[in-house]
């Protein structure tokens, strides 16, 4: 038995040391939480219809339902419709699934709910989101010639690569569990974005919290119905522990 386990243990360790040299071992950083933020979801809602609704449908989120977040019908019209949609509709990219499958070797997915599916070990599905966009790096053998830390041979492109620019990862060669492995230490920016570093992750954040509310647009409500229901509930318990034991205090 002892030597089963110590097998095990060393299969494991391998394993980990394996994983860091490929890259994979990036911590998710904490994304910012913006979903109670109204400019910040509208500026998200702004991004994701302009960058992401290219390829990515969110078949789940009604256009008109970004009146939730403080923009007026009009202003949707104006600014996130395309051509042919309709306020009612529901958010489909114009792709080709069969093209996208050609270009990038599979449909991307919607995006309804990918904020809440992608949780994991490491965190929240919004801190895998925001780690994700902020890891892209120029990797020429790639077919889309982008790479990225969190999600290495990823085969969707860097869509947001003029606003970051184009930096490249810096590793340093450490030892790990008996084997030498690659660690991740920082960037170095290689040709400037649009946008500064700071701008950049700033709206990388709004995008994440947008992505956050489309996946339950009644969260905030459902947490303020929640904590009324629990002050409600505790008053509730007060009167009824206080009437219990006036009922009570003549019965011995």
């Amino acid at each position: 038995m002892k030597k089963l386990i110590l097998i095990l243990l060393a299969a494991f360790g391998f394993a980990l040391g394996a994983h860091a040299a490929e890259g994979e071992g990036i911590v998710w950083d904490k994304a910012p939480s913006n979903t109670n933020d109204l400019p910040a979801l509208q500026n998200g809602a702004k991004l994701f219809v302009n960058y992401c609704l290219n390829c990515h449908s969110a078949a789940f989120m009604r256009y008109n339902r970004l009146r939730d977040i403080g923009l007026t019908e009009q202003q949707i019209k104006d600014n996130l419709l395309f051509t042919t949609d309709k306020v009612g509709d529901t958010m489909k990219s114009a792709i080709d699934p069969r093209q996208a499958k050609e270009w990038f070797g599979a449909n991307p997915p919607d995006l309804s709910v990918i904020a809440r599916s992608r949780s994991g070990h490491g965190g929240t599905g919004a801190d895998y989101i925001y780690t994700y966009l902020r890891t892209y790096y120029r990797d020429n053998s790639k077919a889309t010639g982008w790479n990225n830390l969190a999600f290495p041979n990823v085969g969707m492109p860097h869509a947001l690569w003029e606003l970051q620019g184009q930096r490249e990862p810096q590793f340093d060669t450490r030892e790990i569990h008996g084997h030498e492995a690659k660690v991740f230490t920082g960037w170095k920016q290689v040709t400037p974005g649009t946008l500064s570093p700071l701008q950049y992750e700033q709206a990388v954040g709004d995008l994440v919290g947008y992505l956050q509310w489309m996946a339950e647009p009644a969260q905030n409500s459902r947490v303020r119905v929640g904590v009324w229901v629990l002050l409600f509930l505790g008053v509730l318990t007060l009167f009824t522990w206080r009437l219990n034991a006036a009922f009570w205090k003549d019965v011995h």
